[in-house]
């Protein structure tokens, strides 16, 4: 392979664009084509670049001057299309979520790593200065003894959104609602920081759209350190922007949006937690395209990286499973009735 990793992008929908914009603007990354069943699609992101572009990704995947693949699919098609990525021999980097079925997310890591090509997973906020910041602060023990960790997504998406794509809002397609499909990233952010859920018990429904998933949902958390959590998320409220909120027995930490709220951890005043932070608002809560490209840069970067430097990406497929199976484990405790133990295995 040439210095230079020639990436594909399947899927050129609401994020495709995040990702070859990202992709043209990391040094070592060249775009190649894209690909969408929808030809208009395909063409208008294709012009755009001025590169070629397929309605068919197997097409793209036999492509002997592509190095690496975005997908950028429906959720339920990740795990079908990492797989064949990799037997293509194609290192992928591949959307939230991962997918939505665990036994397809082991398959995806066992494929990729048989095939010995990188599998990467966007969770940008986790290549966020504040966050990384949360995170060492939480797990170099500064808070002291955990108690709680908390997490209140609530986001806003009308009917319209729903209507939008016969893929959205559906099981088969979706995978779920305001939990997998928005919350997903800030899952991901609080078992990342506080460590891993042990049991769920919780409460959800579509309580407002038209939908077969989930629009509202609650949850009661235990975590492996024996801290407690609650986790809340929704497409159904105006207003509101996401919060997370760690609490140990020396110290707290609140972040709303994408700022601190409240800092109290000992030897460190708020003013000087944000002192040279980078703080990266979004107006995501209520409109699912406003957000920055930097975080798909730096994982772009990074997996670019990782297949030059011969090592992991920074978010594995390991790591992304994680997330997936908190949310499959709030369903399967909506279903039951009863309180889930984590973990579920490849069910």
């Amino acid at each position: 392979m040439s210095d230079t990793v020639k990436f594909g992008v399947i899927g050129c929908g609401v994020i495709g664009p995040w990702h070859t914009g990202a992709i043209d603007a990391v040094p070592g990354a060249t775009l190649v084509a894209v690909c969408d069943i929808i030809e208009e699609k395909a063409k208008a992101l294709a012009e755009k670049h001025g590169v070629e572009y397929h309605t068919d990704y197997h097409q793209l995947l036999a492509r002997e001057d592509i190095d690496a693949v975005s997908i950028c699919t429906p959720s339920g098609m990740h795990g079908d299309m990492t797989i064949d990525a990799a037997r293509a021999g194609k290192h992928v980097m591949c959307e939230k979520p991962m997918d939505i079925h665990l036994a397809k997310m082991d398959a995806m890591i066992a494929e990729c790593a048989k095939a010995k090509v990188k599998l990467g997973v966007i969770f940008q906020r986790r290549t966020q200065r504040l966050w990384r910041k949360v995170h060492d602060t939480v797990q170099d023990g500064k808070l002291g003894k955990m108690v709680l960790g908390d997490a209140y997504l609530k986001y806003y998406r009308d009917q319209a959104y729903y209507d939008s794509a016969g893929w959205r809002g559906t099981w088969q397609w979706d995978g779920g609602g305001a939990l997998m499909n928005q919350g997903v990233h800030c899952v991901d952010l609080l078992q990342w920081i506080m460590g891993p859920v042990k049991t769920i018990y919780a409460h959800a429904n579509h309580l407002v759209r038209k939908i077969e998933v989930e629009d509202t949902a609650v949850a009661a958390l235990t975590f492996e350190n024996g801290a407690f959590g609650v986790l809340e998320g929704t497409t159904s409220v105006v207003g509101m922007e996401h919060r997370l909120e760690f609490h140990g027995d020396q110290g707290s930490i609140s972040v709303y949006s994408e700022d601190f709220d409240k800092w109290e951890v000992p030897g460190e005043t708020l003013e000087q937690a944000r002192e040279s932070m980078t703080v990266e608002k979004s107006g995501a809560s209520h409109d699912p395209t406003a957000i920055g490209v930097e975080g798909h840069q730096r994982h772009i970067l990074d997996l670019v990286q990782a297949i030059r430097e011969n090592r992991p990406p920074m978010v594995r497929g390991e790591d992304a499973r994680r997330a997936v199976e908190i949310i499959l484990g709030v369903y399967k405790s909506v279903r039951t009735g009863a309180p889930v133990t984590l973990p579920l295995g490849s069910e």
